[in-house]
């Protein structure tokens, strides 16, 4: 799991979310016509409410923020469980309309069918979390500016030379290494245990690519980008994440064969606004 995968259209779904659970506990309806002291029930003494507003938004952003943080895809009867998630916000959305529309079921207190009592403050919190949630779930894909990072990725120290080493960090060959020439192997000798830049560090020198020569260089993506196998399956391997660094080892075209942490190989087609470690 990796939070620093979560994007700012995440984030909105998470803050829609608290607020729909806030209005949980305010007034489902209110009526003028109601004597003083009556207890007017919240969403949570609402049962329709309840399973088709509250409890199906929160678990609709739980479910969309749970896949955001998993490395690969989770399907459930062949469908991302992320659309799942998407699904019962908008759900909870149209049901939240629905009963802002008709907060009693056409019944007043006083049993006729009209001039009923209108949406509670809880309620009509609960229509706007709900839009707000639902929202952003459906937009997040579709909306450059939303897929951004909810946490940027960590910048390097000091700038260095073109294919250099970053200093150590999250997904950074180990710091306590002494510097040295990329693909270069371990001077003999070297204590056993002593921590070993990741499997990537010990690859063959760089080769020359068609057009001049390729460096393998650090980088780390600016929003969610999925890494597809080299045989050009159309099936994603790993989804790259904000906040990783990762390590380019080849360059195809405008493409790069990235490698990641756990030694998986695979192309990454979208490189526009890499950031070089």
């Amino acid at each position: 799991m990796n939070i620093r995968s979560l994007t700012r259209g995440d984030g909105v779904v998470i803050g829609a979310a608290v607020l729909l659970f806030i209005a949980s506990f305010l007034d489902n309806y209110s009526d003028d016509k109601l004597p003083d002291g009556f207890d007017i029930p919240n969403l949570w003494e609402s049962g329709p409410v309840l399973l088709s507003v509250v409890l199906a938004g929160i678990i609709g952003a739980g479910l969309v923020v749970f896949a955001r943080t998993q490395s690969q895809p989770l399907k459930v009867a062949g469908l991302d469980l992320g659309q799942f998630g998407v699904a019962f916000t908008v759900f909870a959305a149209w049901s939240a309309l629905g009963n802002v529309i008709d907060p009693t079921g056409g019944v007043n207190n006083l049993g006729s069918s009209s001039d009923g009592p209108d949406a509670g403050t809880g309620l009509i919190l609960a229509l706007i979390a709900t839009l707000v949630m639902a929202g952003a779930a459906v937009a997040t894909p579709l909306v450059p500016a939303l897929q951004a990072g909810l946490a940027p990725a960590p910048k390097p120290a000091a700038p260095q030379p073109y294919g250099a080493q970053p200093p150590g960090g999250y997904g950074y060959p180990g710091a306590a290494q002494p510097q040295q020439p990329y693909g270069a192997q371990p001077q003999p000798g070297q204590p056993f245990g002593q921590p070993q830049p990741p499997q990537a560090a010990a690859a063959p020198a760089p080769q020359p690519a068609a057009g001049g020569d390729f460096s393998p260089f650090w980088f780390a993506v600016p929003v969610p980008r999925q890494l597809f196998a080299e045989d050009g399956s159309p099936t994603p391997i790993a989804e790259l994440a904000p906040g990783a660094w990762y390590l380019a080892v080849e360059q195809r075209g405008a493409a790069l064969i990235a490698q990641t942490q756990d030694g998986r190989r695979g192309v990454l087609q979208d490189t526009s606004g890499i950031q070089r470690g």
